[in-house]
């Protein structure tokens, strides 16, 4: 009768464990994975007014293919070296996988050893024993044994854990791509930047050579009565006025030195570095079909892994209604009054216990954390659509960017000409004739001076914007 009643338990335990293995197999707690639905048209609408007619992308190209200046490879090599931020985030993707191999481990057993000596002197006048029974009040008990915990596996709460640790690396790995492509454009974006300053103080050293010798020409037309000192006084006033922009340039030059070694990770020094015109970023421009966005820019890589964190997050919080399992180990191992006992095969013993949690009354806790689970779900996917937003913004602003500059260099070109051909016909005319007099030399030459640096300006826009173009495509991390 006994015997039956054993089997028929044991029976039902192992129903009860196949017909929650059935539940969880069949998916009713956890949910998988899938990529969300994005708002209708987001995707295909990306790239505003560009008709896209190629799937490959300059986002594809490598970091050291895409610059070809050695300076400027040597420079990103030294940031991706030594910069502090990047450094951090190395560290985080190390303590995120840390933090991974902790959740996998969480499918083993846990087993801790646990040796005990144990001193006991009882008190005579507890016992209630007559006097005449005579018994050892002292004793000394040795133990040498492990515990051990295991919690089955049911309801896929521990695999949500696990994938949510999971998702959690590769947001930290994502994280790192990201600012590695913003750190390579940015050393970029300063090496441009500073090789514009370079050749604007260096138009700007030329232009006060060409108004020293202006100064020169018209001392020698006041002497000849051509014309008054007036003019000769405006034309030092404009030679000075070209002079006090080198110091401001030069200041310029040492503060995007120094930001860049900050970039660098090294010590304020120079920073080696090529000519403007000696450089060339030309590229078609190649963006790809807007779905490879999810592919290649890190930053929407993120916000999807954390989309997905927050998606396990709500599986953990909803397995956590449900009982867990629990095989426990008590003790295992010997344990006797003496040590020299301790070996004896009768000194072994163990304990094994099976329990079930099921959570009864927790004032709404877990609730509200499964509320809150879907809630922070939401914003993440949210904020997953907005990187998406953001990346086609980024690309279209680029883009027209870049185009935008074309239009303008062609334009920029037959200025300076003009001007170059405005200043010399007056010079003329103020040498030759009294007709004009040097304030319409002057106005020329300051206003081909700015055109000239405005061209630079130009010239550095359009390298950036081809940058900008790299980085939104998520160029630099492969």
């Amino acid at each position: 009768m006994k015997n039956n009643m054993k089997r028929f338990s044991v029976k039902i335990i192992a129903g009860i464990l196949f017909g929650l293995l059935v539940l969880n197999a069949c998916g009713v707690v956890t949910k998988k994975y899938e990529r969300p639905d994005f708002s209708e048209g987001l995707v295909d609408s990306l790239y505003r007014d560009t008709t896209v007619t190629d799937t490959l992308s300059i986002g594809d190209i490598s970091w050291e293919e895409f610059f070809k200046d050695p300076k400027l490879l040597v420079l990103i090599d030294e940031a991706l070296a030594n910069n502090y931020d990047f450094q951090n985030a190395v560290l985080s993707i190390q303590a995120a996988e840390n933090s991974l191999k902790q959740s996998k481990l969480a499918f083993l057993p846990s087993l801790d050893f646990s040796p005990s000596v144990t001193y006991n002197n009882t008190s005579q006048n507890s016992l209630n024993l007559p006097p005449s029974v005579n018994i050892n009040l002292k004793t000394t008990n040795v133990s040498i044994g492990v515990t051990s915990s295991w919690e089955l596996e049911i309801w896929g709460k521990m695999t949500a854990a696990k994938n949510k640790a999971y998702a959690s690396f590769m947001k930290a790995e994502s994280g790192k791509r990201a600012y590695q492509t913003s750190l390579i454009s940015s050393v970029a974006e300063s090496y441009f930047t500073l090789m514009a300053l370079d050749k604007q103080l260096e138009i700007t050293l030329r232009t006060i050579d060409l108004r020293k010798e202006t100064v020169n020409t018209l001392s020698s037309l006041l002497e000849a009565g051509t014309i008054t000192r007036a003019d000769l006084v405006q034309a030092e006033s404009n030679l000075y006025a070209a002079e006090i922009q080198v110091p401001e340039l030069r200041r310029s030059i040492r503060e995007l030195e120094n930001a860049l070694c900050v970039l660098l990770g090294k010590p304020f020094q120079t920073i080696d570095r090529s000519k403007l015109d000696e450089v060339d970023l030309s590229r078609e421009l190649m963006v790809g079909v807007p779905a490879r966005l999810l592919q290649n820019r890190p930053d929407v890589m993120e916000a999807e892994w954390a989309f997905r964190e927050a998606f396990e997050q709500t599986n953990v919080a909803k397995a956590s209604f449900y009982p867990s399992i629990t095989l426990t180990s008590g003790t295992f191992g010997i344990s006797a009054l003496t040590t020299r006992t301790l070996l004896d095969p009768k000194s072994i013993f163990a304990n094994i216990v099976g329990g079930l949690t099921q959570p009864l009354f927790q004032r709404g806790k877990l609730k509200a954390n499964h509320r809150n689970a879907l809630l922070a779900q939401q914003q993440a996917f949210n904020n997953f659509e907005k990187s998406m937003l953001v990346a086609g913004q980024e690309v279209t602003d680029a883009l027209f960017a870049y185009k935008t500059i074309e239009e303008k260099e062609a334009i920029r070109e037959k200025q300076i000409e003009a001007l170059q051909n405005a200043v010399t016909f007056r010079m003329k005319l103020l040498e030759f004739t009294s007709s004009t007099n040097y304030t319409d030399v002057l106005t020329s030459e300051q206003a081909l001076l700015g055109a000239q640096i405005e061209e630079i300006s130009d010239e550095l826009s359009k390298y950036k914007a081809m940058i900008h173009l790299y980085r939104a495509l998520g160029g630099g991390w492969k």
